[in-house]
């Protein structure tokens, strides 16, 4: 316990790496104390660990769900998430396009992400005007480089 007090009281931050709001660290988007969240729907276990594995390879971190009402419910609970990346065959009561309104909604600065397996053209009537579409998100790294896009959309 000694040691962390020292360590503590030793440590220094260097002031060119404060920025004029207050926050510690290089440019870009401010984060929360739990970095980039990633909120990822998707019926398929397959494709939700598929994306989560690209989600944290790129350093963020990825919290999944497997219906549209869980990916609500984490909304609305309040858990911090930066970003929404869903499958667009997202089915059930609660689909891909009331998804994205509701979370929209709910977050008006939520990144959206809609990830498409199938054609293109069947998809893109599904997806709202401001989200971005991932045609072939098993390619790799597909969707991370959409979440980076979705975060600097989000900064601007």
């Amino acid at each position: 316990m000694m040691q962390r007090t020292q360590d503590r009281e030793q440590a220094t931050v260097d002031p060119a790496s404060v920025r004029a709001d207050g926050s510690i660290g290089g440019t870009g988007a401010p984060r929360s104390c739990y970095g980039v969240q990633v909120l990822v729907a998707g019926r398929r276990k397959q494709w939700r660990d598929e994306i989560n594995g690209q989600i944290r390879r790129a350093g963020y971190s990825a919290i999944s769900v497997d219906s549209a009402v869980d990916a609500l419910t984490v909304l609305v609970l309040g858990l911090p998430v930066d970003v929404l990346v869903t499958d667009a065959e997202l089915h059930g009561s609660l689909g891909l396009s009331e998804l994205a309104a509701e979370a929209r909604a709910l977050r008006p600065n939520l990144g959206i992400v809609v990830a498409c397996d199938s054609a293109v053209s069947a998809c893109a009537d599904l997806v709202p005007a401001d989200a971005l579409l991932v045609p072939c998100p098993s390619e790799e790294e597909a969707v991370a480089s959409s979440v980076r896009e979705a975060l600097a959309a989000r900064a601007v």
